[in-house]
This record gives C-alpha cells, structure tokens and sequence, in this order.
C-alpha cells in the first residue's frame, strides 16, 4: 500500500499521500474535532485515533481498513479505589501513548493516559486493564516524585518494547523519569542515572525527570535516546545510565519533539526551541538539528524553513521518521517534510489547525 502521512490537529485527522510525486490530502476524518492521539499498530495495520472532546472526554477509535470505516471502543477507565496523591480520585483525563505488545504478544496494546497510569489490553483494545504494579509503585504516591508539569497531573507520553525481549518496557513520565520492567509490568524499576532535573532541590534525584520522548533503536534496543526538559540524552546500556549530548555551543538543547534512525544507532533528529518559559523557536528561526555520530556534534538544517518572525514550535508528537523521510507540524498549523534525512524541507500545508500528533503509516 502507498505510503501516507497521518496528521492529528485540534480539528481533525488529516491524511496526506504521495500521489504523482507530490504529497496532497487524501481525506480527512474527525473534522472539527481535537484528535490528541494517532497510532499505527504495523502489526495488524490498524489506525488508532483518540479524540479529547472538551465535554464529553476522551473517546478511542480504531480503524482496519485505512479509514474508510471506524469503530470505537470504551477508553481505559480507572477503577474506583484507584486515587490520586492528592486523595482525589483517579479519572481519565488524556490518552497520550498507545503501543502494540510485540510479535510475541499481538493482541496486546499499551496505553500511556494522563493522569500517570498505564493500561494494557490483550484484546487489541477491546478492553483495558489498570497496570496494578506500576500504579502502586511507591513513588507515585510522593508529589515531589510524580508530579505534572505544563499539566495538573503527570502522564506517561513514551511506551518503547524492546523487539528482541517483548517482556522489556519502558515507559516515560512527565514528570517521574524512565522506568523499565522485564516482566511484562509486574515488577518496575526507575532508570534515570545520569539524568539532570535542575528545577529540583537535588538535581540528581532517582525520581522527578521530565522526558519530554523517548526512543530506542529497533535494531539496537540497547541503544534509548531521549529529549529532556534538561538536555538530550543517549544511553547505551539498556536504560541503565544516561549521558547528556546536549549540543553545548548550539541550539541542540531544549525541545520537545525526537525522531531517531532506526538502522543507525548513532543518529538522530530534534526540533530546537528556547525554553520551557519562552516556547519559541530559537531567534524565531524555525531549525531542525541532527546527530550522525551519537551527539558528539550537532548539525542546524533549516533549509526551506522560515528563518525571520517565526512563532512555530513542534510538540513531542509532532516529529515523524520513516526512512529517510521527516515531518513534523508546529503549533500554528505548519506542516514540513523532508525526504532527504532533513537536508532540504518543503511546506505540505499553511493552513492546518495545531498540529499536535504525525505518522507515516510505515513508522520504521
């Protein structure tokens, strides 16, 4: 099947195709509706789609078909006695993660919600299952260990199963770090040595990060890469410990949005902005920034990009892979595309709604 490009917005999915050599719209799904998640399970080639209606909450839709028809299920849902640190009950506020279990489980899906609890299904999302172990980790508990940040609440935006062990999962909290399980999420471990939390009285806490992404090499899962509210960082030994490659005499630093090669465990790509306080791009020059060496040195491509009066800023879910072709949208609506590893951009669309999720239906 040809390849397309999955755009979520604050109005609806929208569905580019290369058609003739040029990318156009080919449909568009959801309209005027905010669609907060897109996922393509490869395994079965379902599309997945999650709406945050302002009233009525978050509603899930699946699709088999490439979107001609959809489906919906219940969401995960929080099971009464579940609460909060605060007391408060636990309710869904957002799905922010979704991630199929592996070839060793393929009924099985993950979902990262808002607020800090995984689900898994093993169904293919028909029903959803409360992750009991991690729930009840006793950090959750602590408000100085999991905690929202730009959010009331935190949530977990990164699932990564290792291909080779489908029992081996990590997950990202925003805030709380990286933790792993080996088990299939019986038991859970954080992994965040090495990482930097300077908004913290210690800023070598074992628990408090903010992963902004996460991502592991498919063909080296040892190899996890992360953009962070401190910095980027890159491990080599499975989670284990993490090294800042933060660009030091560049703009490669803070940012939100990751996008990893992987056949090469030793590049990837990040989309610059200036700060947590002044989410702009830096000196309003929208830029990509790519690492072939593991982030000894960074490279600024922005060509084709607007260099002047540029207010574009791209969220963690904006920035897509497949091959040797990038996208990513910005939160005023601008959609680029690259099909040589970010050497040369091209604008698809001016006049989209907030861009918040991008996918190729062929991820990796």
């Amino acid at each position: 099947m040809p390849q397309k490009l999955l755009v979520g917005t604050t109005k609806g999915l929208v569905v580019f195709e290369k058609m003739n050599q040029q990318w156009q719209v080919q449909q568009t799904h959801f309209l005027g509706m905010p669609v907060s998640i897109i996922y393509v399970n490869e395994l079965t080639n379902t599309w997945w789609a999650g709406i945050t209606h302002h009233h009525w909450g978050q509603k899930l839709h699946y699709s088999t078909d490439e979107g001609q028809t959809w489906l919906s299920v219940p969401p995960p849902s929080y099971p009464l006695a579940a609460q909060m640190a605060s007391g408060k009950p636990a309710t869904l506020k957002k799905i922010w993660s979704i991630q199929h279990g592996g070839k060793d489980y393929p009924n099985r899906l993950w979902v990262g919600t808002e607020p800090g609890g995984l689900f898994v299904s093993e169904d293919n999302g028909q029903h959803f299952e409360l992750v009991n172990a991690l729930w009840n980790h006793p950090s959750r508990m602590n408000q100085l260990e999991w905690f929202g940040t730009g959010r009331s609440e935190p949530f977990i935006h990164s699932i990564v199963v290792n291909p080779t062990n489908n029992n081996q999962v990590y997950i990202a909290v925003s805030c709380a770090g990286i933790f792993e399980t080996t088990d299939s999420g019986k038991h859970w471990q954080p992994r965040n040595k090495g990482l930097i939390a300077a908004y913290l009285p210690n800023p070598n806490a074992e628990i408090g990060h903010d992963p902004h992404r996460l991502f592991a090499c498919a063909t080296n899962p040892d190899v996890l890469w992360q953009q962070n509210h401190c910095g980027i960082f890159r491990s080599i030994d499975g989670a284990k410990t993490w090294k800042d490659i933060s660009d030091k005499n560049g703009i490669a630093n803070y940012g939100f949005a990751l996008a990893i090669d992987h056949q090469d465990d030793k590049k990837a790509w990040v989309v610059p902005a200036v700060s947590d306080e002044l989410r702009i791009a830096p000196n309003q020059a929208l830029s990509v920034c790519r690492t072939v060496d593991g982030g000894q040195t960074w490279q600024t491509l922005n060509n084709g990009l607007p260099q002047e009066n540029c207010f574009d800023i791209v969220f963690r879910h904006a920035l897509a892979i497949h091959k040797n072709t990038l996208a990513f949208g910005t939160t005023t609506g601008n959609l680029y595309l690259s099909e040589n590893n970010g050497d040369e951009w091209i604008c698809l669309s001016h006049h989209l709604a907030r861009i918040d999720y991008v996918s190729f239906t062929q991820p990796i």
